[in-house]
């Protein structure tokens, strides 16, 4: 694959526009309106429209299955950080290290990611994040403990939330 490539995904909270480069995923992105505006901005900051290849992005899908049926608890994918730089990296890459069915707050990410104090920049590093669910911004949290906005979509966060702190006895299969 030279160029990136992408498939639409269904998932328990709403369609995944799934995009892959050769580098690894670079946008895991839960829709809320058509692919085709979401691919245009995607093709602007790539330099490069992708191709629809379920194919390719076959292992990324798979993963998202696995992950909602709660079989999978850490994706092995690799991933492609080009949308992101500096300190919106350096959060996103903290985030990442947040355990599977634990939370952490937007203080606590700052001072993972090196910068004390930037509670604000890592809530807007979380909702910019180009790769939901694999790099699990569901999974900061306010320093009261409450669940937050993201991205206007509460209820997505509490179902991921939940699907992580659910007994995997009780996890229904798909759901």
């Amino acid at each position: 694959m030279t160029s990136p490539a992408y498939s639409v995904h269904p998932t328990p909270i709403g369609e995944a526009l799934i995009v892959v480069t050769d580098e690894g995923l670079v946008s895991l992105d839960v829709l809320d309106g058509p692919a085709d505006a979401v691919l245009s901005g995607l093709s602007a900051r790539l330099h490069a429209v992708p191709a629809e290849d379920a194919e390719a992005t076959a292992m990324v899908a798979g993963q998202l299955d696995e992950y909602f049926a709660g079989t999978r608890r850490d994706f092995d994918l690799a991933l492609d950080w080009r949308l992101v730089t500096g300190f919106v990296r350096a959060a996103l890459e903290a985030v990442c290290d947040i355990p599977y069915g634990e939370t952490a707050s937007y203080a606590e990410v700052a001072i993972m990611a090196g910068s004390p104090g930037a509670n604000r920049a890592v809530g807007t590093a979380c909702a910019r994040t180009p790769m939901s669910i694999v790099v699990p911004a569901h999974r900061v949290v306010r320093s009261d403990g409450s669940i937050g906005e993201y991205g206007g979509r509460p209820e997505r966060k509490r179902f991921l939330l939940d699907l992580e702190s659910a007994p995997p006895e009780g996890r229904a299969s798909g759901a």
